[in-house]
C-alpha cells in the first residue's frame, strides 16, 4: 500500500495517515466529551436525581460531536488532529465544502464507523483511497500545503 495517492489535484495522504488521525481524533473527543456531555449529565444526576434517558444521551452526543467536527471543518477545514497530521477536508475540485457539505459528511461517517467501520474498509476498493461517507459527500481528505510567507524588504 502506497504512502499517498496521485490524482490529477496532487496527492492525497494515505490510508495510514488518516488512520492514525482517526486514532489521534478520538482521543481528543475523550477530553470534549468529558467537558460537554459528562460533566453536565453529572450535575444533573447528582443534583436533581434526574437521569435523561438513553435517546436524549445519544442525541446529546450526536449534537456536541456535530458541533465541533461542523465548526473545525468549516473554520480551516481542519480539525486539531488533522492540524497534527498536517491534512485537510476540501471538495473533490479544491475548494472548502459548504455547510451543507460538511454537515452531510458527518451525518454520512456515523454509519460509515459504525457499522464496522465498512466506510473505512471501503478505501482498501476506492481509486483514490477515499472513505465511503467522502466519496458521497463529494469531499476528501488531501495533504495541508504550508504557506510560505512572503516578506517585504
Amino acid at each position: 500500500m502506497s504512502a499517498s495517492v496521485a490524482t490529477s489535484s496532487g496527492q492525497l495522504p494515505g490510508l495510514r495517515r488518516r488512520l492514525a488521525s482517526m486514532a489521534y481524533e478520538s482521543l481528543l473527543l475523550l477530553g470534549v466529551l468529558s467537558v460537554t456531555f459528562m460533566l453536565p449529565h453529572l450535575a444533573i444526576g447528582m443534583g436533581f436525581g434526574i437521569v435523561s434517558p438513553g435517546w436524549v444521551l445519544i442525541s446529546h452526543v450526536f449534537v456536541v460531536l456535530g458541533a465541533y467536527f461542523i465548526w473545525y471543518w468549516h473554520h480551516g477545514g481542519q480539525t486539531l488532529a488533522m492540524q497534527t497530521w498536517k491534512i485537510r477536508l476540501s471538495t473533490s475540485s479544491g475548494e472548502p465544502p459548504s455547510l451543507g457539505r460538511l454537515a452531510l459528511r458527518y451525518v454520512l461517517a456515523w454509519p460509515s464507523i459504525v457499522y464496522f467501520g465498512v466506510g473505512v474498509l471501503w478505501a482498501l476498493f476506492d481509486h483514490n483511497r477515499q472513505f465511503l461517507h467522502d466519496r458521497l459527500a463529494g469531499t476528501r481528505i488531501v495533504f495541508k500545503h504550508e504557506e510560505v510567507p512572503i516578506y517585504a524588504d
